[in-house]
């Protein structure tokens, strides 16, 4: 028998973790929230549980635990770390600016400095956007395990030598792949390990990034990429 699939696994413990978001859940509750089968959904909150991801309430529910709001308050560091660093990039570039994160399929604007004038291309905090299109998508998705990476590419606007090239060069860049008319430029920003804690970019109309972005404006995002890593270390 093969081994579980560790990205099914997540997925399942995701699954769980939401089900408990708005309210308490006994086992049973959990099954009917999820669909997932009665010994498979008590394994992974009992593992949740471990984690402090959920924990027990007096009645023996689980809701969401204290090491969620643990990990939350991370975000939020690095968020604020972000932003200073993002008002440096949208003041030597002339554009908006984001760092983007992860969350499955989707990436989340954490942080943004938009320009105070003129035409931009505004993605306010908090927005939502596929990994299938866009260079944060691609700075993000270039080094991710390759199996994650086949999931999404079908549905992609880009290619797997779109990744290679992103993972070579260090930086990736987009023409109208999100929204028509918009060009965008980013950068992984890597922890101590190596590891993608996210993406800083920028994005503004094709008619000023250009469709060949200059080495000035990929100059700054990479700095501005390797600041915030070296902030969050």
């Amino acid at each position: 028998m093969g081994q579980p699939n560790p990205v099914a696994v997540l997925d399942k413990a995701v699954t769980i973790l939401r089900a408990v978001a708005d309210e308490p859940a006994t086992l049973a509750e959990l099954v009917s929230r999820t669909g997932l089968p009665r010994a498979t959904a008590h394994r992974l909150a009992v593992a949740l549980e471990g984690h402090r991801l959920v924990r027990r309430t007096p009645e023996g529910a689980w809701a969401p635990g204290p090491g969620l709001a643990e990990l939350g308050r991370a975000g939020a560091d690095l968020a604020d770390l972000a932003e200073r660093h993002l008002v440096t990039l949208r003041d030597a570039s002339g554009e908006s600016a984001q760092f983007y994160v992860r969350d499955g399929a989707m990436r989340v604007c954490i942080a943004a400095a938009e320009r105070t004038s003129g035409l931009r291309d505004t993605v306010p905090v908090g927005a939502r956007l596929p990994m299938t299109a866009g260079s944060a998508a691609h700075a993000l998705l270039a080094f991710t395990p390759a199996e994650e990476v086949t999931r999404l590419l079908p549905a992609a606007s880009f290619t797997a030598r779109t990744l290679l090239d992103v993972r070579r060069r260090g930086w990736a860049h987009s023409v109208a792949e999100r929204e028509p008319g918009v060009a965008s430029l980013s950068a992984p920003v890597r922890d101590g390990a190596g590891g993608v804690l996210g993406a800083v970019s920028i994005s503004g109309p094709v008619e000023r990034l250009g469709r060949r972005p200059s080495p000035e404006i990929v100059g700054a995002v990479l700095e501005a990429a390797a600041a915030i890593s070296r902030a969050a270390r």
